[in-house]
């Protein structure tokens, strides 16, 4: 039998804790009307004995507390609401414990951007780790040791699991529940919760958002201008004169504020507002690609598929209501 503590944090989000319980319980369902034995026990675990989520219109009482816990063969920090600082603030308790519970051999497996909470114990430092896109920012500067993969959905390392944003965490719960049982088990399981168990990227449900939460007013004015200037054939050399920068100054200035070279600046600018011509507009591909300063067609398919992880016309297809008609 394995053991698996699910906690119940302060500020958590409530589906985070109840759907990896709901998992796991169905999956001893499963065995049993196979014929099998049930093969995990699966309890919440909290620092006190009522957790309240959303503004105390829902209470959860924990199964047990950390003190009163052996050791699990696998815990699961759920994903957090709210301020991210002030979450893991409010989980101090649970912080040491997750360090104990890991030296005593436990896996850990984070939901999301329960990410945060695994990442304060300081055990992802220097690993691996998956979180949601739109938190990607605010996790490396809080935690600049971790290794964010940008777009990945599962990452693992070192008995260390992490999940993509919001209902990505399902594809890390259907990779644990192969690693515990099987791959027909696991298919069974994706095909009952509907869950897609082969995707491995959330490149496509993220958005780009300008990275100015910073204080270097030339970089600023340099995203300033690759923003207003997506038609034209941006290079790093035009702009640096634009802002009267050294070209390496403001190539090193500009990844210190941003975490993102100027060219990489450039082609995600681009991508978005093409993403957003796809989703809303009749223009086809190459118009697009024209809009967004791109006149290689395989240059601009190859770019647009390495971040979003589609192909222009298959972002099209997907998005656009006029492409599905």
């Amino acid at each position: 039998m394995k053991t698996i503590y699910i906690l119940v944090p302060e500020h958590a989000v409530l589906q985070a804790v109840a759907d990896p319980q709901y998992c796991f319980n169905t999956v001893n369902e499963f065995l049993q009307v196979s014929g099998k034995g049930p093969l995990f026990k699966v309890q919440l675990v909290g620092a006190q004995r009522q957790v309240q989520f959303s503004g105390n219109q829902f209470s959860v009482t924990p199964d047990l507390l950390l003190e009163e816990t052996g050791v699990a063969d696998l815990v699961i920090a759920p994903a957090l609401f709210g301020d991210m600082e002030q979450a893991v603030n409010a989980n101090t308790k649970m912080i040491k414990w997750l360090n104990w519970q890991y030296q005593e051999g436990a896996e850990i497996a984070s939901l999301c951007v329960g990410a945060f909470l695994l990442a304060s114990t300081g055990l992802l430092n220097g690993k691996k780790c998956s979180t949601h896109w739109g938190y990607m920012n605010a996790f490396r500067e809080m935690f600049p040791e971790v290794l964010v993969q940008d777009g990945s959905i599962v990452t693992e390392q070192n008995r260390l699991y992490t999940s993509g944003g919001a209902t990505s965490y399902w594809n890390l719960l259907l990779h644990l529940v192969e690693k515990y049982t099987d791959r027909p088990t696991a298919i069974l399981v994706s095909k009952y919760f509907a869950i897609d168990i082969n995707r491995s990227s959330q490149s496509a449900f993220a958005m780009f958002t300008a990275q100015k939460n910073h204080n270097d007013e030339e970089v600023k004015k340099a995203q300033d201008y690759i923003e207003k200037n997506i038609e034209e054939r941006l290079t790093i050399d035009d702009i640096a004169a634009f802002v009267a920068l050294g070209r390496r100054s403001l190539e090193r200035r500009f990844k210190q504020a941003t975490n993102n070279s100027v060219l990489e600046y450039i082609q995600r600018v681009k991508v978005e507002a093409a993403k957003k011509s796809f989703e809303s507009s009749r223009k086809n591909i190459n118009e697009v690609m024209y809009d967004v300063g791109y006149t290689d067609t395989k240059a601009f398919r190859t770019t647009f598929k390495k971040i979003t992880g589609l192909t222009p016309i298959e972002y099209k297809n997907k998005y656009n209501k006029l492409a599905v008609a």
